[in-house]
């Protein structure tokens, strides 16, 4: 244009001087495509200041509609885009204004506004343009992150007091609406339920199950194992003895008359003093040669010579012929609850099972890979693998009661177990349209007090802090909460076991639980815009 009117600045100088006659007719043919291109200059201006209204327009109205796209009918979305869109876009010289719009859930939920509008030329109509043609559009797109969640929830016995138990299900049900409500595909969100005391319940069905540990005489080491489900329930052949360790103990004969049990008979002997019958009490007595002392120091400090007594070991050998045998495996002997996993007496320390998600191997076999099975009498409520069945989750959850000790540990790797599969857990395929969000919430308002080895909280929160770390590696966000109604310790363990800091919460009442629940809710569920 600047070429333009330069060359038209020269005409007319030109044409100021010239005395030729076929001047002023060239002038004239001249300036129509001159004043053309000027004219195309303010058209084009006008065309797009129309065309960033428009998109303007367009991209407030794709977020209006993903707030509300999964629940509207197609027709109302339609209804809703000229709405939302007129109530933005407001440019007079627009003509035949159309308003698109289509809502699709493939590879994740997303919105496409499309909108077309017509121009009237003020000065290229000289050129033959009559009009400018314009069209704009904008997606948003939400939903490309799914999310997968384990809830692990404290059932033990110490939920009962200050409310703690009813404010869980309150909480817990808000959650579960509130991530319900993220949904617009089934699949979009999923959630696991595990409920934990010092053991889980890995539900009494799964009783034949190659990933549970029983113990028995056909397994090794289970055969020595005398802490094991196949130990401690079953039928003695004579006396009632209601272990295997005490039928063994106690049925059976001993290489000296007189002599009942594997106890006595192998520590069976006798005492110096006819007046005591154990090895302990006889060699913890003695004499004085002033027979007015009956003990040590008053015997010696008074210049008598204390003697202690002798204990001749009479070497006894016992004989079991005590016949043990296990109670069938099956969901009527069997109530669901399993231990950590690892040796029957510690740790498995060179795999660490009780602190990853490495799935069972029964094919080896190794047995520490395998959930031991219990027959705990406060066993909790049964797990809940990764599910969108809602109204189930909220009926699982109303039925949890407060019982037993505390093992956060085996809660937090059977949680994490939940999200990953394996054992007890088959877990969806993810769909590479989709990025994945894994989270673990762990509530809990109790420091540890048993698991399958330990009942010193020092023993099993160093346990529970290779889960946590483990659980971190693998990008897992992780959640702690701690219900301190009762004044204990902030829970050191906790704290550090969070993902990062501000995923630690520390709570003094029951009723804040609902309040937490729902602010981690609103973190995962938040609405992403990609475009």
């Amino acid at each position: 244009m600047m070429i333009a009117w330069k060359k038209f600045c020269r005409a007319l100088s030109t044409f100021r001087t010239a005395r030729a006659g076929n001047v002023a007719i060239t002038f004239a043919l001249a300036t129509v495509p001159i004043f053309g291109f000027v004219g195309a200059a303010v058209d084009y201006s006008r065309a797009n200041s129309l065309k960033a209204a428009l998109q303007t327009a367009l991209d407030s109205t794709a977020l209006m509609l993903a707030r509300e796209a999964a629940s509207d009918t197609e027709d109302q979305l339609k209804e809703n885009a000229v709405k939302y869109f007129t109530a933005v876009f407001n440019h007079e010289d627009a003509k035949d204004v159309n308003i698109t719009v289509s809502y699709s859930t493939e590879g994740g939920s997303n919105i496409k506004v499309e909108a077309t509008a017509a121009l009237d030329a003020a000065f290229v109509k000289v050129l033959g343009y009559d009009t400018f043609h314009l069209k704009a559009s904008s997606t948003a797109k939400w939903g490309i992150t799914r999310l997968r969640v384990a809830l692990v929830l404290d059932n033990t016995g110490s939920m009962a007091d200050a409310g703690k138990m009813t404010a869980l299900k309150t909480a817990t049900k808000g959650l579960i609406d509130q991530l319900q409500s993220a949904v617009t595909t089934a699949g979009d969100v999923y959630v696991s339920i595990i409920p934990f005391a010092k053991d889980v319940n890995l539900d009494k069905s799964n009783f034949s199950a190659d990933w549970i540990y029983w113990g028995s005489a056909a397994q090794d080491p289970g055969a020595a194992d005398d802490n094991s489900w196949d130990a401690n329930n079953g039928t003695c052949s004579s006396g009632g003895w209601n272990t295997r360790t005490k039928c063994r103990e106690n049925v059976g004969t001993c290489s000296v008359a007189g002599y009942t049990n594997a106890d006595s008979c192998t520590s069976s002997g006798m005492c110096s003093d006819s007046d005591y019958h154990t090895q302990s009490t006889c060699v913890s007595h003695g004499v004085c040669s002033k027979s007015q002392y009956t003990k040590k120091s008053s015997c010696q400090s008074h210049g008598g010579t204390w003697t202690v007594n002798t204990w001749t070991s009479f070497n006894g050998v016992w004989t079991s012929t005590g016949v043990w045998t296990p109670k069938a495996h099956n969901s009527t002997n069997w109530n669901g609850c399993v231990m950590d996993r690892g040796n029957p007496d510690d740790p498995d320390t060179t795999y660490n099972y009780d602190t990853n998600a490495l799935p069972p191997d029964p094919v080896t076999p190794r047995w520490s890979s395998l959930y031991a099975a219990e027959q705990y009498s406060s066993c909790p409520k049964a797990v809940m693998g990764l599910n969108y069945d809602w109204d189930a989750m909220k009926a699982l959850v109303d039925s949890m009661t407060p019982a037993g000790n505390t093992n956060q540990a085996i809660g937090l790797q059977v949680g994490w177990m939940s999200l990953v599969g394996g054992g007890p857990f088959t877990v969806p395929a993810m769909d590479a349209n989709f990025k994945y969000q894994q989270v673990i919430i762990l509530l809990t308002d109790g420091l540890n007090t048993q698991d399958r080895w330990y009942s010193d909280d020092t023993d099993i929160d160093a346990r529970q802090k290779i889960t946590c770390d483990n659980v971190k590696a693998a990008k897992i966000d992780l959640y702690t909460i701690q219900v301190n109604t009762g004044g204990d310790p902030t829970s050191t363990l906790l704290q550090n076991c969070a993902s990062s800091p501000e995923k630690f919460y520390l709570l003094t009442s029951a009723d804040q639980m609902t309040a937490t629940f729902k602010t981690i809710g609103t973190n995962l569920t938040k609405l992403r815009v990609a475009q």
